[in-house]
């Protein structure tokens, strides 16, 4: 299978509130899968559910073809997590936590998660409960990545990290994509720092999938449209429109150069397209006031 990670037709619920909705999706082999959505969109259900870590009421998750709840075991050791909160036993130091979990994998090295800290800066004999956020985050993604896993769990890695940090870690993934071609599965609020790495992205909004397909395309299907006042927005569909004293500005899901064509002819005048960021594409399809 080409997919490493196969989500279908998956739904969770708590208390009759459902946290996701049918949704389905898949991280092929040697890609980097990100997970967008904004607070209680129902990414953390996901990535439980992806971890075998709890059993949803419909659908389900398959990790290199095995179902990852009833063969959790068995499939996550090929598997290196990331969680959000760095949590290991305070009183470790960097260097007891790799002894540790070497006992674990039989693919385990040494030399890699040290090599890696050395390079993120981060002493080997301080407790872990004495690192700042940003060394235990190194901690964690030194553990995830010694154990050579083939998929590589993010659960939002860059939160509460200084600039620094952020780039040190994505520096870090970029070695690793390039040396090994670890699939990497990602949810992340930092859109700037991802929009770089991710080869597809999926935006869930209101417990179901808003967008799921490749950077390349969702950049291309989303363009800034300024023109003069009046008219209709024809054939174009704004996922966000404002007049300004200037004129008008929308950002449209369906750009192309035919629809610009089509607009023009039908009296839209003079049209500037400029090319968004991932935060835009975000803020229209998962913001207050978003209709893609």
């Amino acid at each position: 299978m080409s997919a490493v990670l196969s989500v279908e037709d998956l739904s969770v619920s708590y208390g009759g509130r459902r946290a996701l909705d049918g949704i389905s999706l898949a991280a092929e082999r040697g890609s980097v899968f990100a997970l967008l959505g904004r607070n209680g969109a129902g990414k953390s259900s996901l990535v439980r559910c992806l971890l075998g870590l709890q059993k949803p009421q419909g659908g389900r998750v398959l990790l290199f073809g095995e179902d990852a709840w009833s063969q959790r075991q068995r499939v996550l050791a090929r598997v290196g997590v990331v969680p959000e909160e760095p949590d290991a036993p305070p009183e470790m130091t960097a260097r007891e936590l790799i002894a540790f979990c070497g006992a674990l994998y039989p693919t385990w090295s040494d030399v890699e998660a040290k090599e890696r800290l050395r390079r993120l800066e981060v002493p080997l004999e301080l407790a872990f409960g004495h690192l700042s956020k940003g060394q235990k985050g190194a901690v964690m993604l030194a553990l995830a990545l010694a154990s050579q896993p083939e998929l590589l769990v993010l659960d939002d890695p860059t939160l509460g990290l200084d600039v620094v940090a952020r780039h040190a870690l994505y520096d870090e993934l970029i070695g690793e994509l390039a040396d090994r071609g670890t699939t990497v599965f990602v949810t992340t609020h930092d859109l700037a720092g991802i929009e770089a790495l991710a080869d597809r992205v999926a935006v869930l909004h209101d417990a179901r999938l808003a967008v799921d397909e490749p950077m390349d395309s969702l950049k291309e299907r989303f363009r800034r449209l300024r023109c003069a006042p009046g008219g209709s927005w024809e054939p174009f569909a704004p996922a966000t429109a404002v007049e300004r004293e200037w004129g008008r500005e929308a950002v449209v899901t369906n750009f192309s150069e035919e629809r610009l064509a089509e607009f023009a002819a039908r009296g839209g005048g003079d049209v500037e397209v400029g090319a968004v960021a991932l935060e835009d594409i975000f803020l229209a399809v998962a913001g207050a006031g978003g209709r893609a």
